[in-house]
């Protein structure tokens, strides 16, 4: 059974889990469904529309599925969804999504570190680090395993890529490349993230091709098309997603 602290408001209409346990001042209201195993801090509120999977632990005065910050958002049925395992810290807010029916969606066993903002119709992968005031805008995307460093600001429908090191203080408004650390104002790619890539166990000889598709990406003087042609002809999962990535942007990477 749940175990509730006697001051904490819960709608009735409230979905909880087996073992959840619920702090002093906590507010959750209808529409909400918490899976088993969630630990809700003192004074956190979790919104309607918002649904957590098991075994997550949200910190002190977070705020969970409010409504977009959106001039054109017109209220109406949306979601925030959120996977298993994640610690989400001291005052971070996520939104839900500023259309009917759409969904602010975060995967699993990611942390989301104090003060941190992830905005409406984001999408967040799987063990993703989001540090202290980093604040992503409406519909940014962070893939895998990418970890965005304290006070980062990160422009509207940006993309993160796997494994993804952007750091601190950077101002991001075009992509940031899959296995690559992306840094400054306005953020540029610096190099791999050969600490991360090694931390994910990618071989020498997979860290050789990236090494040479940065090269042949960012370095080399070609042009788009030909750069990619060839790091398609390079035999290496890897290089194929960075290659993949890069075709999928339409706001462009950021640079060397």
């Amino acid at each position: 059974m749940p175990i509730i602290h006697p001051s904490a408001v819960i709608d009735a209409a409230a979905q909880l889990g087996d073992a959840v346990r619920i702090g002093p001042f906590v507010v959750i209201e209808g529409d909400t469904v918490l899976g088993d195993g969630c630990r809700i801090e003192a004074h956190a509120v979790i919104k309607r529309h918002t649904r957590l999977g098991p075994e997550n632990h949200v910190h002190e005065h977070a705020v969970l599925g409010g409504t977009p910050q959106h001039l054109a958002f017109r209220e109406c049925e949306s979601y925030l969804e959120i996977g298993a395992a994640n610690v989400i810290r001291e005052g971070v807010t996520m939104h839900r999504a500023a259309g009917a029916g759409d969904c602010t969606r975060i995967g699993e066993a990611n942390y989301f570190m104090a003060g941190c903002h992830v905005g409406h119709d984001c999408t967040i992968g799987n063990r993703v680090v989001i540090a202290n005031a980093a604040l992503l805008a409406g519909h940014v995307q962070v893939a895998d395993r990418a970890f965005v460093s304290g006070a980062v600001g990160v422009h509207q429908f940006c993309r993160i890529g796997t494994l993804a090191m952007v750091g601190h203080n950077s101002k991001v408004n075009r992509d940031c490349l899959p296995y690559v650390v992306t840094d400054g104002v306005p953020a540029r790619a610096r190099g791999l993230n050969l600490v991360g890539l090694k931390r994910a166990g990618v071989g020498t000889d997979d860290l050789r091709q990236l090494r040479q598709a940065y090269r042949l990406l960012l370095r080399a003087g070609l042009g788009r098309e030909q750069s990619l042609g060839r790091l398609e002809a390079l035999d290496s999962p890897y290089v194929a997603e960075l290659a993949a990535f890069v075709r999928g942007s339409t706001r462009g990477v950021a640079p060397d």
